[in-house]
């Protein structure tokens, strides 16, 4: 069965509104339900975002509308966390990509998948072996300052 995965990226478009990638999540969600594809997101993803009260309460809010209908939760298991290993080994990338690496897994053990993403270059790397998996850049999100921050460059809440 192939799945929708989404990223941290992807899961803040359905916290915020006014987020410029919502609609394009939105539809991609709509289609996986017609389809009877699941939605997915790996519950490592939260993690990234859970940040603080404000942004905790509305990713709560959130999750409490889609979840009980259109999001499957994976939670990382034994036979997940091999396989986030294995992406990582493969791919000759580090624990900083714990995270995208736990998108890309969650849609290679469905047997493939389509993964909407604000950091195409990084996840389309760790899907380079699988042919099955589609990484999907989100319209409106770069990802660029994901990347700033990963490198050491940029602040969560900017310059100090």
């Amino acid at each position: 069965m192939t799945r929708v995965v989404l990223d941290a990226e992807a899961v803040n478009a359905l916290v915020q509104s006014d987020h410029p990638a919502e609609r394009t999540v939105r539809r991609a969600m709509e289609a996986a339900h017609r389809l009877r594809r699941d939605v997915a997101v790996a519950t490592v993803t939260l993690a990234e975002l859970y940040r603080g009260a404000g942004r905790s309460r509305a990713l709560d809010a959130m999750l409490a509308r889609e979840a009980p209908d259109g999001l499957f939760m994976r939670n990382t298991d034994r036979d997940l966390a091999r396989l986030v290993g294995a992406l990582l080994a493969e791919t000759d990338l580090g624990s900083d990509y714990l995270a995208d690496a736990h998108a890309v897994a969650v849609a290679v053990e469905a047997g493939g998948g389509v993964v909407l993403t604000g950091d195409p270059d990084d996840l389309a790397r760790l899907a380079g072996p699988y042919r099955t998996v589609v990484v999907e850049p989100l319209s409106g999100a770069d990802g660029s300052s994901r990347r700033r921050r990963r490198r050491g460059v940029g602040q969560e809440h900017g310059p100090s």
